[in-house]
């Protein structure tokens, strides 16, 4: 069993890197600010101590993940495209006055529609509202030399950018709604959630134990009455660009750093070229076996948070390489996995009696794309095919210099003089915070979403479109519950006894307020994290009020009022612990019994509402902090070195690059359409 020791708990908090560092000046960590977002720039430490072979490889995969923007932009909805060439026309024409309120106006919205990917909010999902005329629009839309018979008077292009009830949101999860004639997204064209439904069940078979992910990499549309699907691949939809992809990724099959690694890269090419969900299984299973290369990527269609049913994957791209430093934290959780599940509060049939394949490590991402950029998460846990997980194991990583970005970025903002409690909870959030939000993270990837097991012949969409918000829940209260075990301080990986308490607290604040700043006045919760978020804080707060009552006692989680303004309390951590894990073993049910009934009832009594008064107040404190909500990044630029040749002799990694640069080069350098 392996232990972490202080020493080198403290050489992972350093972040080490034993290369001698480039020299470059980086420009400072914000870098753009509009409407609620701020743009950020990460590095990419210790790029320079990568071999030749290591740096071409980071390039090509690069590249190769670059080239998948414009699906992104297509699946999230089909008149992205057209918009933003529009757009983009206007912005690099423009000949007016750009102090005109119209004009500053538009610039917003161009800003706002870059970083989501589309037309709608990347995290809230609504349509963004312009504050320009479209007398204007057209103007300057025809000036700029756009093809004008899309830009006629109640043309559904323009319907789709003035017209609030036109595709007003990106996924719709209301209750009671048909979740897909309601979507704007791409994913599906004449069809309704009964028939989408109806399609997918004819085509599973109950006794089959390796299910492909039916529907991940296809369009479901209805021609001559009857349902298609549009398969995502070289000869098919998104043929072309899909093709570029291919040539950087075959490119990257020349250097790659063994067998392994070449085979992996080679299958996915089979996968993009044929369509067959088999090759992407066999992809999946090859990768995730994929354990001595230091470089690392993800590209595809993976997640599916963008499909209200949870089955189609959004096209996502990142490539990193191993942070050999901070790595250690997250081999020792990944090597006692079956200790974690043997001791899981939940019931003993839910548990795997063996966990296989269980894998973890802290990287540097070297490039964002598609899903996963400009916004970004901090952690992932792949693949998502619940049999591949059992049978062959998963992958977990966490974004080193992503999280180091941000905390960098929040340093003395106020925001936690502000919400917190105390100083007694200031004092140990500056203390343990970013550390063991880490942690956190590396539970949750992990550990969380690996655990636990179907019983035999459920579903795995059985949830349907509770399905996201209820994995992300289960994920989140696995970690949330092994934070505070003393086990963690055995291994090492916590370095004292109460440290957990600064991730309890700052979990509770964010599930049960200050996340609302991310919310507009009178909406309801739509994002499948934050109600996640909501519904753990929300449910806990439940139950410890109850516990209070039945045992005339302070509640060990409330909401009070502290200087006249509401704050989160917590007076009794070890008891939040206990309902953490009652709630992990009925999360757990739910998942492993495919109860649809009872997530659903969870979902919407403590992950959807809103409480305007709490809302209100949180809104106009947190606006005194002139803090944006969002944060996103620009990519780095790696640039190549060649000799007389043309053969590259060396790759440099290059910053400076601004975000209205960044994003009108991706779409001119990375286009099939240009």
């Amino acid at each position: 069993m392996k232990k972490l020791t202080i020493m080198a708990m403290t050489a992972m908090l350093a972040s080490a890197c034993n290369a001698p560092k480039e020299e470059t000046t980086v420009a400072p960590w914000s870098i753009d600010r509009f409407a609620d977002i701020e743009v950020l720039r990460y590095e990419v430490p210790c790029f320079e101590s990568l071999s030749l072979q290591q740096k071409k490889l980071v390039y090509y995969l690069s590249e190769a993940a670059l080239w998948g923007r414009d699906i992104l932009w297509d699946q999230n909805c089909k008149y992205n495209l057209q918009i933003r060439t529009i757009c983009e026309n206007i912005y690099t024409n423009y000949k007016g006055d750009k102090n005109d309120a119209e004009w500053k106006a538009f610039e917003q919205y161009m800003k706002q529609i870059w970083f989501a990917n589309g037309i709608h909010h990347h995290y809230s999902n609504a349509k963004f509202v312009p504050q320009f005329s479209e007398t204007w629009f057209v103007e300057q839309a025809k000036a700029a030399g756009n093809d004008s018979t899309c830009l006629d008077t109640d043309s559904e292009l323009l319907r789709a950018v003035f017209d609030p009830d036109f595709m007003q949101i990106k996924v719709n999860q209301a209750d009671g709604a048909d979740v897909i004639a309601t979507s704007a997204n791409n994913f599906y064209e004449g069809v309704t959630q009964s028939e989408v439904e109806d399609f997918y069940a004819k085509m599973k078979d109950p006794k089959d134990a390796t299910p492909v992910m039916f529907g991940l990499n296809s369009k479901l549309v209805k021609e001559d009455g009857k349902l298609v699907e549009k398969t995502w691949k070289v000869d098919g939809m998104y043929g072309e660009t899909i093709s570029h992809i291919v040539y950087w990724l075959e490119k990257a099959a020349t250097v790659a750093e063994n067998d392994q690694q070449k085979a992996v890269i080679e299958k996915l090419v089979d996968y993009y070229k044929s369509g067959d969900l088999k090759d992407f299984d066999e992809y999946s299973i090859l990768w995730v076996k994929d354990l001595d290369s230091k470089v690392d990527f993800v590209n595809g269609f993976i997640e599916s948070y963008n499909d209200p049913l949870g089955l189609r994957g959004s096209w996502e791209g990142l490539v990193n390489f191993k942070d050999s430093a901070n790595t250690a934290r997250t081999e020792v959780i990944s090597e006692n996995a079956q200790w974690f599940e043997d001791h899981s509060p939940v019931d003993p049939r839910f548990r795997k009696s063996e966990v296989k394949g269980v894998t973890a490590k802290v990287i540097t991402v070297g490039i964002l794309a598609g899903d996963s950029y400009p916004a970004t998460p901090i952690g992932i846990n792949l693949p998502n095919s619940n049999w591949i997980r059992a049978q062959h194991g998963s992958k977990s990583v966490s974004i080193d210099n992503i999280t180091a970005a941000y905390s960098a970025a929040a340093s003395g903002n106020g925001f936690n003089e502000e919400f917190m409690w105390s100083e007694t909870e200031i004092e140990h959030a500056k203390k343990y915070a970013h550390y063991v939000d880490n942690v956190h993270t590396d539970l949750h990837e992990c550990l969380g979403h690996g655990s636990g097991q179907l019983l035999p012949g459920v579903d795995p969409d059985a949830l349907k479109a509770y399905g996201s918000t209820l994995e992300e829940a289960r994920a989140d209260i696995f970690a949330l519950y092994y934070m505070a075990d003393p086990k963690l301080v055995e291994l090492g990986v916590m370095p004292t006894a109460d440290a957990y308490k600064a991730g309890y607290y700052q979990q509770m604040m964010n599930g049960l307020m200050t996340q609302l700043v991310r919310i507009v006045p009178g909406e309801s919760i739509e994002e499948a994290h934050m109600r996640n978020r909501a519904l753990i804080a929300y449910w806990t707060l439940d139950r410890a009020a109850a516990d209070a009552k039945a045992n005339n006692c302070e509640p060990a989680l409330s909401i009070e009022k502290r200087d006249d303004k509401f704050a989160v309390k917590i007076s009794d951590y070890e008891k939040l612990r206990t309902y953490f894990g009652e709630l992990l073993g009925e999360l757990q049910r739910i998942k492993s019994e495919g109860d649809f009934e009872a997530g659903r009832q969870l979902v919407e009594k403590y992950g959807v509402k809103v409480d305007p008064e709490l809302h209100a107040e949180v809104l106009k404190r947190y606006e005194t902090l002139n803090l944006a909500p969002y944060k996103g990044f620009v990519n780095p630029r790696y640039e190549t070195v060649t000799d007389a040749n043309g053969e590259i002799t060396d790759v440099k990694v290059v910053y400076g690059e601004g975000y209205v640069d960044q994003m009108l080069r991706y779409s001119h350098d990375y286009s099939a359409n240009r």
